[in-house]
Parts: C-alpha cells; structure tokens; sequence
C-alpha cells in the first residue's frame, strides 16, 4: 500500500536548542525544517513547499509577525503558527490582522498542545488544497461540460451499438439483433422475456441507446426485490413525511426518466396491488409522489422485463391482463446461452478481457480444450454464470494460458463421455475399423484425463488401465503432455 506523504514543517527560532526541541517533538508525524532566522526561512521556502511555519516571535533583525506578514504576501497557502514567551496584546493583534496567523502559542508550550496545533493547521491546509481543486474544475465553460457529456453519450451509444453484442456468425441473436434495431426507433413498450443473467439489460440499454431518447436519461429498477411501499417510493417518488423514514421529498425513477427511459426488471415478481399503481401511471402517463395530491406528467418510454412465463401468470390470474398488454407493445424473448454454444468461445474471450481491466490482469487466453469443455457446459446462471467462471479462471492463473485445470468441477463432471452425435460421427468416420476404434480410443482417454484434471493415476483406474499402460497410450496418441 503507498504510503502518505507526510506534512512539511518549518521551524524558525534564533535558539538553537529549542529548534531541536521542536524537531524531537514533530518530527514522528512531520518532515521537520529547520531555520535560525527569517532569511534562512526565506530560502528554504524558495526550494520547497511547506505546509505550516512556527516561527518564534523575537528575533534579531525580524520578529516573527513582520517575517509572517512577509510570507502571507509570498506562500499564502501556508499556515502560520506564532511562538512567543511574551503574551502582550498588542503583539497578538498584530498577528492576526497583519500575518494572518492560525494560532498564537505560548511558551513554555505543551507537546500534545504543540502537535495537535500543527496537525490541525496541516488539515487546514490540505483542505484548502482540496478546496481550490474543486474551485477550478468548476469553473468549467458550459461548452466545456457540454462537449464532456456528448462524448460520455457518444461512448455509450458506441458500447451499446448492436454490432457490440458480442456474438457468432450464426449466433440465434444475429435474428434478435435485428428486431431491436428495427424496433429501437419507435416509441413503443417492449417487454423481454428470458432467463435469469441472459442479457435482458443489456438489450434494454441498445433499445434506449439507439432510439431517439439516447441523449436522454436511462434509470434501472428492479421490482422484484423491494416491498410495494418502498417501490412506490423509488419509482413514484414521495412527499416530505408521507411514511416512516420519509424525511425529505424525493422524486422517483420516473420523473429523473422523463424524456427517456425506464427499465423494470423482473416485472413479474410484482403484487397486484403493485401493478394496480403502476397500470394507472401508464394509463394517464402521470404520476403522483406519496403522500401528494399534485399529479406531475411524464414522457417516458417503459421497457419490462422477466424471467417468468407472463401469458401463463395472466392465464393463472396471477398478473393483471391489461397491464400485461400495456407493457407488451412489443415481446421479445432472449435464448439462454446453453441455446447458442456458438458464442460461447467468443463470449468468454471478451469476459476474459473485461476482467483483466477490472482486475489488473494480464489476459492470456483460452486453451482449445477449456474452451471446448465450456462450450460442452449447459450454463444454467447464462453469461453471468460465465462471467464468474471467467473471472475465477483469471484470478487462480499463474499467467498461462487458461487451462482445464483452472475450471470449476461442476464443468468437467458435467463435461459428456460421449452422446450418441458423438458416437455416430466417429462410426460414420472414413477408415479402417482399426482407425474408427483408434479414434474412440483417443477421445475416451482425453475426456478420462480432463475430468481428472490430467490425474493419471485416477485416469488409469476408472479405465482398468495400468499407469504403465496408460502411459503408452498417451504417447500413442500425442496425449502425454496435454496437448
């Protein structure tokens, strides 16, 4: 971990002795300069910043106020700490009208009081540091904030272009993708239907980003985790006192959307007290904050989604029917990912280089055969179950490329010994019997030794083989380093 830089400090006294007393008691938690006199100061200012100076009061030549005043006018950022034996009024005026000083100390001083006036004076300091900062990124033109948020907008339409959506040649989404970008133009609701982490967000934002709304606000909901009231509250906003905990009004999702869009995640996990509310919002296109009697108008484009069978909850009655067909201008239903293996190899390239940014990783790829085992897998959680295993693989890495060994059991248990497309394509394989048994030979061997994680003892004994035999064979067949 980097640590702080420490606070300089400058001590000026024409005493030798009680600068050294000075730097005993500072320099655990400062970086101590030290003066005999104001010129001495002066020059050591020139060469260096410093946050704070405690300068004693009478020196020859100078006192301490007249030298103070001095670097108000030349280092004003600094802080200004006054140390005297004499305690006249007069010399105490002085010294905040004309030096600016932050605090008059006495001697004889005290070395907790000493230190806590110097750590208070650096914190001053640091906060005015902190404070100016702030000032002048202000201070920004309005063409300036407005040519920032035109490029922050120009990236996300670029990141959420439909040519991003990471997919194959003959991926079932090339279809999907198509629709979205016909339907994007249109003001119209759409509903999207799917698993659970198979990408419904992320077509949500490519309809908002590639519609006329892009420029526009895009809020996220998800209704399915929060009780009626507090949902209420977030999407519908409320008034100052309508319920417990109310302690300041607040403006819901839909009005912060208005001019954009809104997107409901799992819409179906709602009350039918719940979608009674939200029916008459879309109906009147108007919403009124909790505890409020004015109604405000909105203009907000609704994108719904679930993973639920919505048509089969409005057969059950457990979703209104005319809500249903509010949200459902247009359907959409996105595959899992166990229905398009295809784009599993370039799915978990791109995850894989995604986290590597957010990890502060180098990428190194897949092998050919982790990738084969993970196109095998069924992905029940979809690209989110993806996502993990990617970055699971990455974080246990030793730099190499990533290997059957780096992945989760549940891949290689899952991973099939042989269907029975597999069996049939090597049947019907050209060549002599001995070649076609050969062939079975191999790919029995090779799925034996990645279930087993390249364990050629356990290999050996689930295939009644010998690790003498077994060795023989990968040699035969190229296996013996695992390739």
């Amino acid at each position: 971990m980097l640590q702080k830089t420490r606070p300089r400090v400058l001590c000026v006294d024409d005493e030798v002795r009680s600068l050294e007393t000075l730097e005993r008691t500072l320099d655990e938690e400062f970086d101590v300069l030290l003066a005999t006199s104001a010129e001495e100061a002066r020059q050591l200012l020139n060469e260096q910043p410093v946050a704070a100076i405690l300068c004693d009061q009478r020196m020859p030549g100078q006192t301490g106020v007249e030298f103070l005043a001095q670097v108000r006018e030349l280092w004003p950022e600094t802080a200004r700490l006054i140390l005297s034996g004499y305690t006249e009024s007069e010399d105490i005026i002085r010294g905040l009208n004309e030096a600016g000083i932050f605090q008059y100390l006495t001697k004889p001083w005290h070395p907790e009081q000493l230190l806590l006036s110097v750590r208070n004076a650096c914190r001053l300091v640091e906060l005015q540091s902190e404070n100016s900062q702030l000032a002048t990124e202000m201070k920004l033109t309005t063409p300036q904030v407005e040519a920032q948020l035109d490029a922050k907008k120009s990236l996300l339409k670029q990141r959420f272009a439909f040519d991003e959506i990471v997919r194959s040649e003959a991926s079932p989404l090339n279809e999907l993708c198509d629709q979205v970008a016909r339907l994007a133009p249109y003001d119209i609701s759409v509903l999207i239907t799917g698993p659970s982490g198979s990408g419904k967000e992320l077509f949500a934002r490519a309809l908002h980003y590639n519609s006329l709304r892009a420029d526009q606000p895009f809020v996220v909901e998800n209704c399915g985790a929060l009780p009626d009231e507090t949902l209420a509250s977030e999407l519908f906003g409320h008034r100052k006192g309508a319920f417990t905990g109310a302690i300041s009004d607040h403006a819901g999702l839909f009005e912060q959307a208005d001019g954009g869009s809104i997107f409901l995640d799992e819409i179906g996990d709602t009350s039918s007290a719940f979608q009674v509310m939200l029916l008459r919002v879309l109906q009147e296109q108007e919403i009124r904050r909790m505890g409020e009697e004015r109604k405000r108008p909105i203009n907000v484009r609704v994108i719904a989604a679930t993973n639920r069978d919505l048509e089969e909850d409005v057969r059950q009655g457990r979703f209104r029917e005319d809500l249903y067909y509010r949200l459902a201008g247009v359907s959409l239903e996105l595959p899992a990912l166990q229905q398009r293996p295809e784009d599993v190899p370039l799915l978990a390239e791109h995850l894989l280089q995604q986290a590597s940014i957010s990890l502060g990783r180098n990428s190194p790829g897949f092998t050919e055969r982790a990738l084969e085992l993970m196109q095998a897998y069924s992905w029940p959680g979809n690209v989110r179950e993806l996502e993990h295993e990617v970055r699971r693989m990455l974080v246990l890495s030793d730099g190499q490329l990533l290997d059957t060994g780096l992945l989760s059991p549940k891949l290689l248990r899952a991973h099939p010994e042989f269907d029975k497309q597999q069996l049939k394509g090597l049947l019907d394989s050209p060549g002599s019997l001995k070649e076609r048994i050969e062939l079975l030979e191999e790919q029995l061997l090779k799925e034996s030794l990645i279930r087993h994680r390249w364990n050629k003892s356990r290999a050996a004994r689930e295939l009644g083989l010998s690790r003498v035999g077994l060795r023989a064979k990968l040699d035969r067949y190229g296996l013996e380093s695992g390739e």
